[in-house]
């Protein structure tokens, strides 16, 4: 029996909340402020996946491992799909105009375009356009 999700929530510790707040709503995402206290902030990435930007001693709380130091370690990659290449790159563009830092160069395979940024607290946002005509080409 496959496990079927409904929604999913990605936590990350942040170091100031209210300046990743700050920092995602200048890209362009807005927050369930039914989910969000001092403690911790719901963003919403789409209609059921949400990301938990949670105050890192809050954060702690939920592990008895350390908290990972995003600026000098990767523990994930964030990846979020664009409608089109013009669309990658307007929100890295605004990413970094709201205070992001370089990953790695934009990569275009031509039917598929890729860009990146680190967050105020060095976690890695990578975001993609896949043509689905090349999908569709793929799968025949």
């Amino acid at each position: 029996m496959a496990l079927v999700s409904k929604q999913i929530f990605v936590n990350l510790p942040v170091k100031d909340l209210e300046a990743s707040k700050t920092f995602f709503g200048n890209i362009g995402f807005e927050f369930n402020l039914n989910f969000t206290d001092e403690k911790a902030a719901c963003m919403v990435v789409g209609e059921n996946i949400f990301v938990m930007l949670l105050q890192e001693e809050f954060f702690k709380g939920f592990t008895n491992k350390d908290v990972a130091n995003a600026a000098v370690t990767t523990e994930v990659l964030v990846g979020l799909l664009a409608d089109s290449k013009e669309e990658v790159q307007a929100i890295v563009d605004r990413a970094f105009a709201a205070g992001a830092t370089p990953s790695i160069d934009p990569v275009d395979h031509g039917f598929m375009y890729q860009a990146s940024f680190q967050d105020l607290d060095g976690h890695m946002w990578e975001v993609m356009y896949m043509d689905p005509s090349a999908l569709e080409e793929q799968a025949e």
